[in-house]
């Protein structure tokens, strides 16, 4: 009957068990393909004065538990950070990543084409062509601070304040604090937005910013309640709300590891700083068109999930809620 909610928390959940969560298999092969490379990568590394390899850490969605599985036609990430120490040669630092995608390609020698490697801001891409995976090596210059501090190095060899320990140090209390639906919940944001850059392609919104707007949601709540971390359909209302209803507008912070005096201040259209650095805006390359973007793809997907809370059919709710998933949503 009208007003009856059809898709509730146990049909999502058991949708994010089907189609989002990484399956068994797809991880272990995953911690694979990343432990092979760590290991021929160290004795690559050491063959080369210029740096000293530190530690090799696991990072990103995969560490954290927040990576979604991968489509037959697409690749997904693992990252790896490389701590590196400069070595006995001087060298200059806008060729790190050069030097890292020399090391990297030595690892698999000719048993990988030119192609499957790529250099992006901060990182050295790595194609699987095989399994369809991606591994994102990022250069830290380690300097001997703790909780594996360093910089990050970009292709214009600016540094960027970076610690993989932190990051996941950030995420896990809130985990600890919420329980599972924490990180599902991340999940199924992430699958939204990937289902919804099909249908926009020029939409941008990376996984750590969604991850940061949930963790800021589950500190303040959404209009004096908070986040609905075990009932999903509820929670998505909120972020997509809070989305649609602020535009990005807000400044988002956390004082985990810094005060908010820290913070270094700008005038980006999105503000959203990086729990570990004060200096940096992680939505700092957003421009206001593209601000604009998320907030209309959220403020749609907010009308979807508004329907099919009252949707008098269960195909109508289902096919509400394929608005924001796409066609591997179940009927319910």
């Amino acid at each position: 009957m009208a007003g009856k909610t059809y898709v509730d928390h146990r049909v999502l959940a058991q949708f994010a068990q089907d189609h989002v969560n990484v399956p068994v298999d797809e991880a272990e092969e995953r911690r694979a393909q990343v432990n092979h490379l760590r290991r021929r990568l160290e004795l690559h590394i050491a063959k080369h004065p210029e740096y000293d390899l530190v530690k090799l850490r696991a990072s990103g969605s995969t560490a954290k538990h927040t990576a979604i599985r991968r489509r037959k036609s697409e690749g997904s990430d693992a990252d790896v950070a490389a701590y590196l120490r400069t070595g006995d040669i001087e060298i200059d630092e806008h060729l790190l990543l050069e030097w890292l995608l020399k090391r990297c390609r030595e690892v698999y020698g000719e048993t990988k084409d030119e192609a499957d490697f790529a250099i992006s801001q901060h990182a050295v891409g790595i194609t699987m062509r095989g399994s369809g995976l991606k591994i994102d090596v990022a250069p830290v210059l380690y300097t001997g601070e703790p909780d594996d501090k360093g910089f990050l190095v970009t292709r214009q060899g600016q540094r960027v304040l970076t610690s993989v320990t932190l990051h996941l140090r950030f995420i896990e209390a809130r985990k600890r604090e919420a329980g599972r639906g924490y990180a599902e919940l991340i999940r199924l944001l992430k699958a939204w937005i990937r289902w919804t850059k099909t249908q926009d392609s020029s939409l941008r919104c990376k996984s750590f910013l969604l991850e940061l707007l949930v963790a800021h949601l589950w500190e303040n709540g959404w209009h004096s309640e908070a986040l609905q971390v075990n009932d999903y359909p509820r929670a998505f209302e909120q972020v997509l709300s809070y989305i649609a209803t602020t535009g990005l507008k807000t400044p988002i912070l956390f004082d985990d590891y810094y005060g908010a005096d820290e913070v270094i201040t700008s005038s980006d259209p999105i503000q959203v700083w990086d729990p570990v650095n004060p200096g940096n805006n992680v939505a700092s390359s957003y421009n206001d068109m593209e601000r604009r973007r998320l907030v209309d793809a959220a403020a749609s997907a907010l009308d979807s999930v508004s329907w099919a809370a009252m949707a008098p059919t269960k195909a109508e709710a289902a096919d509400a809620w394929r608005e924001l998933f796409g066609p591997t949503f179940p009927g319910v």
